[in-house]
């Protein structure tokens, strides 16, 4: 195990803490924009660029920023990204109408898209190759906690404060990783040559990357492919990565190096990194709702229900960094990693109506577990085979991968719920008929109870048809999100059989998976 220095400890705080303004700012103004549409006169349609614009601009710099770190040095870049995206960060707070905000939200995760990748492939060279598992051990709590403390964070902010503050409380940690950047970072010892600006390749990778993730974040409050303009991103978002992947096949110079692919433990990897994006933003983003819609939680207190979950994922974060030195298999780490995790959503599955916050602490506290036993391990056999000016060009498109993931993961999920909570709904309203002697019951109780309160008898019973519905509603909503849970789990389970695909590595991959487990 490597000696952790003064300076490495500070290496450490900066990158991880550059790492989490990116994260937690992907989630923390969720909760915050019902308070931006009320003081900016702006419509939900309107607030909604807030989100996208910043999810957009961000997984296209991620895509870039192995290229950029190379070309412009690493430390240049990483120092130029978060001062970027501190400044931004002030600009959105002082944003006086919701389309200037959207700009600097843009800006915003342009600069923010050069810090995740490049914090990463900065711990990988911290470390020695022998340590890899402990770095990526360490940038996964940044990447499992971030997402989910944002709503938290941002609901306490917003209830106790006002808006610009969730932007505001980036400016101290911006302006110290900044310091900390210039007077400790250092450049990679081998040199990493580049070539001129593909400027094609930029239009098509902004074409593509940035139209798909329009598509996904807003194709299902658009009804999908009923609006044109999603359609028409969608045929956008095709030819756009098509073109991209054909012109950095065929240019000299490519601004993301495909041609690592050829590592077979990088490509199965990186359809690792894209189920585990799946799973860890639809879980995150469907408790949440699931506490706020059936629990009537507030974003406060639905980020204390996700917080010791996300504390257990960054205790077993070293501890199976160590297992993996210990010699144990990254492959049976990651397929127990996943029952573990279809264990916890087989356990929410089986939820009711009467369910408290209690009833989720021992669920979230195996998800935790299992996340750990999955990121390390795979994280590190995906990146293991790398060297040199690979590393940050594999960090950048193992990110974005899993960014992707994560847009996937809750686009699929939002529009699961929708179509199921309609099904569920329909299912149970034809029990629901008038002569149905349960269904007079509950409207004679509903009526008396409204009539108790002064209503007139008119008023009272138009009232107890809507408490039926509405009670139909919410038993819907609660079979939905079961039904939610299981395919989630679902989904993990059918993935370990696919662990398989590591097994045939060429013999320097290999090489590389054995030497982190020395």
């Amino acid at each position: 195990m490597a000696k952790l220095t003064l300076d490495k400890w500070i290496i450490i705080f900066t990158v991880i803490s550059a790492a989490l303004l990116q994260l937690i700012d992907t989630s923390i103004v969720n909760v915050s924009l019902v308070q931006m549409m009320g003081n900016m006169g702006a419509t939900l349609g309107d607030i909604s660029w807030v989100v996208t614009g910043y999810a957009a601009s961000n997984v296209v710099m991620i895509t870039l920023s192995g290229w950029l770190s190379s070309k412009f040095g690493r430390k240049n870049y990483f120092a130029a990204s978060i001062i970027l995206f501190t400044f931004a960060s002030i600009l959105c707070g002082l944003s006086d109408n919701v389309w200037e905000l959207v700009f600097f939200r843009v800006i915003q995760g342009i600069g923010g898209g050069g810090l995740l990748s490049t914090a990463q492939a900065i711990l990988i060279e911290t470390f020695p190759r022998e340590d890899i598992g402990l770095a990526n051990a360490i940038f996964g709590v940044g990447v499992i906690i971030g997402p989910t403390i944002g709503p938290a964070l941002g609901g306490y902010i917003t209830d106790n404060y006002s808006w610009p503050w969730i932007f505001y409380i980036n400016v101290p940690i911006g302006i110290l990783a900044t310091i900390c950047t210039i007077l400790f970072i250092k450049e990679p010892t081998e040199k990493m040559s580049t070539g001129k600006m593909d400027w094609w390749a930029i239009i098509f990778l902004a074409m593509g990357i940035g139209a798909l993730q329009v598509v996904l974040e807003k194709g299902e409050r658009k009804d999908w492919f009923e609006t044109t303009y999603i359609t028409v991103l969608t045929i956008a978002a095709i030819f756009g990565m098509i073109a991209f992947v054909w012109r950095e096949l065929v240019v000299k110079s490519p601004v993301v190096d495909l041609s690592i692919m050829k590592y077979r433990s990088f490509a199965v990897g990186s359809l690792f990194n894209f189920i585990l994006g799946f799973g860890l933003y639809a879980s995150v983003f469907v408790i949440p709702v699931f506490a706020q819609n059936i629990l009537n939680f507030t974003a406060t207190d639905t980020g204390y229900l996700m917080m010791p979950g996300s504390i257990m994922t960054g205790i077993m974060m070293p501890i199976v960094a160590n297992m993996m030195k210990v010699r144990i298999s990254p492959y049976l780490l990651s397929g127990v990693g996943f029952l573990i995790f279809f264990g916890f959503t087989f356990m929410l599955s089986d939820l009711n109506l009467s369910v408290g916050p209690d009833d989720f602490f021992w669920p979230l506290i195996i998800r935790g577990i299992g996340l750990g036993m999955i990121f390390i391990p795979l994280t590190t056999l995906s990146l293991a085979s790398l060297t040199g000016r690979e590393i940050p060009q594999g960090t950048a498109l193992s990110n974005m991968i899993r960014q992707m993931g994560g847009s996937f993961g809750t686009a699929i999920m939002t529009t699961y719920i929708s179509t199921r909570t309609k099904f569920h709904f329909e299912t149970l309203r034809e029990y629901a008929y008038p002569t149905n002697i349960l269904t007079q019951q509950r409207l004679e109780s509903f009526k008396n109870l409204f009539l108790s309160k002064g209503y007139s008898l008119n008023e009272a019973t138009q009232q107890a048809y809507y408490s039926l519905q509405g009670a139909i509603t919410k038993q819907a909503l609660m079979l939905t999100y079961r039904d939610t849970f299981l395919v989630v789990g679902i989904f993990f389970l059918v993935c370990i059989p696919m662990l398989l695909l590591f097994i045939g590595s060429k013999k320097s991959d290999a090489k590389h998976i054995e030497m982190i487990m020395e």
